[in-house]
């Protein structure tokens, strides 16, 4: 039975996410096919956004226009939850107008609590713990680019966040291998790593310290920003504690010679990643970028189409 909400990765199974990227790469492959038949004719989803987005937002209205549906965009300021009214009346009543859901939000327990009262798929479009959408778009992104993920080791430098952590469910489910360089008291929540090296995943994780481990025989190094939304206030802490951490030139060639590099934006350039480095051939940050919209599309149809 295939899954009514995505909420994290590890709901997922290795078929599901296979399924997923297939759909994505042949709406990739073949947009007019799927424009022209419309599979999500007559479908509104709401986007609930209690934090800012670019890709997210964009990428999640242009592929319900795109697929024939609609949506809104429903920001908690404009609504009577700023007066009072319960995620769980919210939920129930918006079920009645809508065909799914897509939460931006802080905690995952604000997320589980949408989903446990909504009757309608709950996405998740970033908390503070997990961001699935940028983990499967990443896969299709590794994908295009060395053929499979069985056995492709990816290198994932800085602070252990919800990228980390969903990056971690991703790779491990689909037989990669992780390796992760973040400084200490910034590591991946060990209940997840925990998780994903006993599941049925044939993968590994690996948690170290040091950035120049982390790369050896890489074939994709990836960072994201060192300071989250709603971490503003730990940002002068962050960029000493992180300045170590840096995707440059010299830790890009202790990876494999091919190795290419990821980042789910926003970049800043002269921080987490150097200008030469993201701005570089061996970039493929926008492809990244571009997959948000195919995967997406593949999990809207996934959960709200008719077959």
């Amino acid at each position: 039975m295939k899954p009514t909400h995505l909420m994290r990765i590890a709901g997922f199974s290795a078929a599901d996410i296979n399924a997923l990227l297939r759909s994505a790469s042949a709406l990739k492959a073949n947009p007019a096919d799927y424009i022209g038949s419309r599979p999500l004719a007559g479908k509104t989803i709401g986007l609930v956004f209690e934090k800012a987005s670019t890709r997210t937002r964009i990428s999640f209205e242009v592929a319900m226009t795109q697929l024939g549906g609609h949506s809104l965009v429903l920001g908690s300021e404009g609504s009577q939850m700023t007066r009072g009214e319960s995620v769980a009346d919210t939920a129930k009543v918006l079920s009645r107008y809508l065909d799914g859901l897509v939460i931006r939000t802080f905690g995952q327990d604000i997320l589980d609590e949408w989903a446990s009262h909504a009757t309608i798929p709950v996405i998740n479009g970033l908390t503070d713990l997990h961001h699935p959408c940028q983990a499967l778009a990443d896969l299709l992104t590794i994908q295009e680019c060395t053929g499979q993920l069985q056995g492709v080791k990816v290198a994932y430098i800085g602070d252990g966040n919800n990228v980390a952590h969903s990056l971690i469910e991703a790779a491990v489910c689909m037989g990669m291998s992780i390796s992760l360089a973040c400084p200490l008291g910034y590591a991946p929540q060990q209940a997840i790593v925990d998780a994903a090296r006993g599941g049925v995943g044939a993968g590994t994780v690996e948690c170290v310290t040091d950035p120049m481990i982390a790369v050896k025989d890489a074939d994709f190094i990836y960072t994201d920003v060192w300071t989250s939304m709603g971490f503003e206030g730990e940002q002068e802490t962050r960029t000493t504690v992180f300045s170590g951490y840096q995707v440059n030139a010299a830790l890009v060639a202790a990876a494999k010679p091919t190795a290419l590099v990821m980042h789910c934006l926003p970049a800043h350039r002269g921080e987490e990643i150097a200008a030469d480095v993201v701005d570089g051939p061996q970039s493929i940050v926008l492809d990244q970028a571009e997959n948000r919209l195919h995967v997406q599309k593949a999990i809207l149809v996934h959960l709200l189409g008719d077959s």
